[in-house]
C-alpha cells in the first residue's frame, strides 16, 4: 500500500536549532545588545542623577530663563547684560551660523577656483596651486586662527591712529569700521525683494533648461537673474523715497561709534576656516574633473565649444557626482571647527555655553545644548546636500 505524500515526513527536513538559524541569531544577538545598552545608559544617568543630588546641584532648563548678567562683543540682534540666558544663547547660535554659512559659500567658491588653477596648463598657476594646497593642509586649523588673529592685532594701529583708506572707512586693531545705511522700512522690503528675484531667477532658469532642450534655443538665466538681482531692490528703494541717510563712524572716546564693525576675532576666524578647508575642497574639485573622461572634452571641443563652456557644460556637471559627497564632509568639518572660535575670544556659541556652565554650574545641560545645536544644523546641512546629491545622481533609463 502505497503513502500519500502529502502526508508522508519520512524525507522531510530535520528541524534546525536556533542557535544554528543566522535570522533568529541574529535577531538573539540585537536583543541583548540593546539590552546592555539599555542597561549602561541606566546606570549612568542614574549615577549621574545621585551625584548631583549629593552635591546639591539642580537639573534642568530652567536657568535658561535667568538674568545672564554678561555682556557679548558681537551681537546683530539686540542684546544687554539684563536678558536672559536664552537671548544669550540665541546671539551665540546666530554668530555661529554666519561663521558657519559665510565660510562654507566662500570655501566653496575659493575651494573651486584653486581646483581648476590646480589643472591649469600655465605652469606658474598650477605650481601656486600646489603650492597653496600642500601649505594649507598641513598646517593644523587652530594654529592658523592664532596666526591670523595675532596678524590683526599686531599689524594694524590703534584706533586712534587707525587707517583711513576711503571716507567712511578705517582699519585698525579693532577690526574694519565702516558706513551703513541708517535704519529704514525699505531695506527690509528690499531684502525680500532680493529674495524673490533670486526664486524668479531659478524658474527662469528651470524653464531655461526645458526650453534649451526643445528648441537648441540658450536663455541667457543668470544674466537675468543678476539683473532682477539689481532692479527689483532699486525699483524698492525708489518707492520708499530713496532713503540716503547714512550711519558713519566717528572717533568717539576710545573706539569708534556708529557704522559696522568687523571684529579681528571674526575675521581671523572666519579667513582661518576658509583657507584651511578651501584646501581640502580644491582637491575634491582637481579629483572630480579628472574622473571625467577625456574623451568628453575632447567631444565637446570638436562641436566647437569654447573652454569656458566646455567646463561649464560638459566637466562640472559630471564631476559634481563625484565631488558632492566628500564636499558635505568637508562643509561639516567647517561647521565643526567653527567651535575653536572659543581659543581667539569670539562669542559663538560655544563660548557663551561656556559662560552660561561657569555662571549656572549646569554643565550636562550646557553641553546637551552644544551637542544639540551641532547635531541639528548638520543634520540640517547633510540632508541639504544628500538631496542635492540624489538630484545629481545620474538616473538610468
Amino acid at each position: 500500500m502505497n503513502s500519500d505524500p502529502r502526508t508522508d515526513t519520512t524525507d522531510a527536513a530535520p528541524a534546525v536549532p536556533f542557535w544554528r538559524d543566522p535570522a533568529k541569531r541574529a535577531l538573539v544577538f540585537q536583543v541583548v545588545a540593546l539590552a546592555m545598552v539599555a542597561a549602561v545608559s541606566y546606570y549612568l544617568f542614574s549615577n549621574t542623577q545621585a551625584n548631583l543630588e549629593r552635591q546639591s546641584i539642580a537639573t534642568g532648563f530652567g536657568f535658561l530663563d535667568k538674568e545672564a548678567g554678561f555682556e557679548i562683543g558681537e551681537s546683530v540682534i539686540g542684546y544687554s547684560a539684563a536678558d536672559s540666558y536664552t537671548r544669550a544663547l540665541l546671539v551665540g547660535a546666530i554668530n555661529t551660523l554666519i561663521v558657519a554659512v559665510t565660510g562654507i559659500i566662500l570655501t566653496v567658491i575659493l575651494g573651486t577656483l584653486v581646483g581648476i588653477a590646480r589643472l591649469s596648463s600655465n605652469w606658474l598657476i598650477a605650481r601656486l596651486s600646489g603650492g597653496y594646497i600642500e601649505v594649507m593642509q598641513n598646517i593644523p586649523i587652530l594654529l592658523q586662527l592664532f596666526f591670523w588673529y595675532a596678524l590683526f592685532y599686531e599689524a594694524f594701529p590703534s584706533p586712534r591712529q587707525a587707517l583711513n583708506p576711503f571716507t567712511g572707512v578705517f582699519l585698525c586693531n579693532r577690526g574694519l569700521i565702516f558706513a551703513i545705511p541708517e535704519a529704514h522700512p525699505a531695506h527690509a522690503i528690499m531684502a525680500w525683494g532680493v529674495v524673490a528675484a533670486l526664486a524668479i531667477g531659478y524658474g527662469l532658469h528651470r524653464w531655461g533648461q526645458r526650453r534649451q532642450e526643445q528648441t537648441g534655443l540658450v536663455f541667457p538665466s543668470v544674466k537675468a537673474t543678476i539683473g532682477l538681482t539689481l532692479l527689483l531692490p532699486t525699483l524698492i528703494w525708489l518707492v520708499y523715497g530713496a532713503p540716503t541717510a547714512m550711519s558713519i563712524p566717528v572717533m568717539a572716546g576710545f573706539n569708534f561709534k556708529g557704522g559696522l564693525t568687523v571684529s579681528p576675532e571674526f575675521s581671523a576666524l572666519l579667513l582661518g576656516l576658509v583657507l584651511y578647508t578651501s584646501a581640502f575642497v580644491a582637491e575634491i574639485v582637481r579629483a572630480g574633473i579628472q574622473s571625467v573622461g577625456q574623451g568628453q572634452v575632447e567631444a565637446a571641443m570638436a562641436v566647437g565649444l569654447r573652454p569656458m563652456q566646455v567646463l561649464q557644460l560638459v566637466i562640472l556637471p559630471q564631476a559634481l557626482r563625484v565631488i558632492i559627497p566628500p564636499l558635505t564632509s568637508q562643509m561639516l568639518n567647517l561647521t565643526k571647527n567653527s567651535s575653536l572660535a572659543i581659543a581667539i575670544g569670539f562669542s559663538d556659541f560655544v563660548a557663551i555655553s561656556n559662560t552660561t556652565i561657569n555662571q549656572t554650574g549646569q554643565a550636562i545641560e550646557g553641553v546637551a545644548l552644544i551637542m544639540l545645536f551641532f547635531l541639528c544644523f548638520s543634520l540640517t546641512t547633510s540632508l541639504f546636500m544628500n538631496w542635492y546629491n540624489k538630484k545629481m545622481a545620474l538616473v538610468e533609463r
